[in-house]
């Protein structure tokens, strides 16, 4: 028997991505709504409720609209948006957050699929908080820098087909400074933090790949650790997660003449854990494919552990 599996916005930048990943699959069935009535909504009411795992990749507002229309006790949900990311009767769906959190997603109806900034952010903080490193009033900052690809069909149009004589799209651009970034919410809760962190996106010419860097000062920090006792706590709170990768702390070999690649871990389902530093200052820096652990490839992982399936199922390390 085949899962029956549909994606609700299969228009949009992840939804195409997902439905990517879901054509080379022989072990599901893939429910296809007509282009004329995709935003039907009683032709989608049907197809969420004969589907296994039905994808809501769709703005907020339409995403509330189509979990609305679920009936069916079989139909589980993977929502792309950030509609439901803080939402207690949803499941967060980073399966590497903790030691139980694979297990909830597994059982659960609902799951929340994280945002790329917060997922790069989450991972690299989250440990040092509960492992009582990183006090939970720690007045933490995050930057971050993205491909375009990031910004949905908007700004891919924008960015793949530029205007010869527009020259600004040449350079890396800050956005989101009003300081009220969407990921945000999700960033604090799921790291125990007190305070959200300010945090300063950056979107740059290339499409896709992203780098999510924290300063920490550790004078600050509630117990005395170096850079190289950080990144062993990550490489052993990580250490059976097959699509984590902590680095060394002396990283010199994975850098590029002393240059981080942003995009290396493009096309993969890996996410890499930097850290960086010295005694007065430690630099956490994650990187991943914000197409892929950042968003289409997270929804698959979380599909398949959803479905009881070996989660790496379609996935590149």
């Amino acid at each position: 028997m085949k899962y029956k599996i549909f994606v609700d916005g299969q228009e949009g930048t992840t939804g195409l991505k997902i439905f990517d990943y879901l054509s080379e699959r022989e072990d599901l069935e893939i429910l296809k709504i007509d282009p004329d009535k995709r935003k039907d909504p009683e032709e989608r009411r049907k197809y969420l409720n004969e589907a296994d795992i039905a994808f809501l990749c769709l703005p907020n507002s339409a995403s509330i609209e189509s979990a609305s229309l679920v009936t069916s006790k079989n139909t589980r949900l993977i929502d792309a948006s950030t509609a439901f990311r803080t939402d207690d009767a949803w499941t967060y769906g980073l399966p590497e957050l903790n030691k139980k959190q694979r297990d909830i997603i597994r059982k659960s109806k609902k799951v929340s699929n994280p945002g790329c900034y917060a997922t790069g952010f989450i991972m690299a903080v989250n440990p040092l908080v509960q492992q009582g490193i990183l006090p939970k009033d720690y007045p933490v900052s995050c930057a971050a820098l993205s491909g375009y690809s990031g910004g949905g069909k908007k700004l891919i149009e924008k960015y793949g087909n530029p205007d010869p004589e527009d020259k600004s799209l040449n350079s890396p651009k800050h956005y989101a400074l009003k300081l009220d970034h969407k990921h945000l919410p999700e960033m604090q809760k799921h790291t125990g933090l007190a305070y959200p962190p300010l945090f300063t996106p950056i979107v740059s010419s290339y499409y896709k790949g992203m780098t999510v860097s924290v300063p920490l000062v550790p004078r600050l920090l509630s117990k005395k650790v170096s850079p190289a006792d950080v990144r062993d706590l990550l490489a052993e709170y990580y250490s059976s997660e097959r699509f984590v990768r902590v680095l060394p702390y002396e990283a010199d070999q994975y850098l590029e003449n002393g240059f981080l690649n942003t995009e290396a871990c493009n096309d993969t389902n890996m996410i890499d854990i930097f850290v960086f530093g010295h005694n007065n200052q430690i630099l956490l820096v994650s990187r991943l494919d914000n197409l892929g652990k950042g968003a289409s490839g997270a929804a698959i992982q979380n599909m398949n552990i959803m479905l009881g399936l070996d989660e790496g199922i379609g996935l590149k390390v």
